[in-house]
């Protein structure tokens, strides 16, 4: 089989029987791309791959500047349709057994102060149909530390005001339950009440908009890159210096929980993570500002 091939039939499996997200087979696709490239130009089949040739590979993306932590994902992405060869039985070994992931150190996350968190909240117009979307929008990503794409693809449905909390499908397809604040969902009752039903009325055919919980001015669900727009404008009225984004706002959730005590289990189920290592970053977080305060306040610092 063609290195080509196997990547689409990788990808399909990964896709319609793993059921990874979009954006997880995006960048197997510009990964594994990267390789069926260097293959060609070195005219390497599939079955004729060696170790040595991989590590030629990965060093080859060092070359082109790419940093340490893409590199690694680029191995990972290897690793998977390697073993997805061995089980279609196109291959009767695996050239990236022995071979080491890159080490990278893996940045702290960047977050807001509880100060920024407040000057971002008052800046939407509530007198408006759209500052009232924005207000409720902005206002349900902090209080839950959603990911972008989880939060587009929420529907009216998905949240209980009752019991407080939302359901959302995240990566993998995977359904959790997450609980929500008092003032999230005052922003976003009033959105509904007063906002939303306007917007409806200004809709473009779209396949069924009323299932959409945030909409955009022309009536359709709002977009990923929609949401990040809407944050950088309000970030740089804030006068937030960084660039304001919906994953700094899903740290700010996670590092305000742990600095007023929440457990990190706790923690890892609301972010949606499979593994607690991923959670455990925050905890680095929390070391630095207890490292900062003991040498801002410590006499003999």
């Amino acid at each position: 089989m063609k290195t080509e091939s196997l990547i689409r039939a990788f990808l399909n499996y990964a896709q319609v029987e793993k059921g990874l997200s979009a954006n997880t087979i995006a960048a197997y696709a510009r990964d594994l791309g990267k390789f069926a490239d260097f293959a060609e130009k070195r005219r390497l089949s599939l079955q004729s791959v060696t170790r040595d040739q991989l590590v030629d590979f990965l060093e080859s993306l060092y070359r082109r500047k790419l940093d340490s932590r893409t590199v690694a994902r680029a191995l990972v992405s290897l690793r998977n349709l390697f073993r997805f060869a061995l089980t279609e039985e196109v291959l009767s070994t695996d050239p990236t057994l022995n071979l080491d992931s890159p080490k990278y150190r893996r940045s702290l996350p960047s977050f807001l102060r509880l100060e920024e968190v407040d000057r971002l909240l008052a800046q939407p117009d509530q007198t408006t149909p759209q500052g009232l979307r924005d207000r409720a929008l902005i206002e349900l990503l902090y209080s839950t530390g959603l990911r972008v794409s989880e939060l587009t693809h929420l529907r009216v449905s998905d949240l209980d005001m009752r019991a407080g909390c939302l359901r959302c499908v995240g990566k993998g397809d995977k359904e959790r339950l997450v609980p929500v604040g008092r003032q999230a969902l005052a922003a976003v009752q009033r959105y509904l009440d007063e906002a939303r039903p306007g917007l409806l009325r200004s809709r473009r055919p779209d396949p069924q908009p009323e299932a959409c919980l945030f909409i955009n001015r022309n009536g359709g669900s709002i977009s990923r890159v929609g949401v990040w727009r809407i944050l950088s404008r309000y970030g740089r009225r804030a006068g937030i210096r960084t660039q304001l984004s919906p994953h700094k706002l899903r740290h700010s959730f996670a590092t305000h929980l742990l600095e007023r005590g929440a457990d990190l289990r706790s923690v890892q189920m609301m972010l949606g993570h499979a593994d607690i290592s991923t959670t455990q970053i925050y905890t680095h977080v929390l070391e630095e500002r207890l490292k900062q305060v003991y040498k801002a306040h410590h006499p003999r610092a």
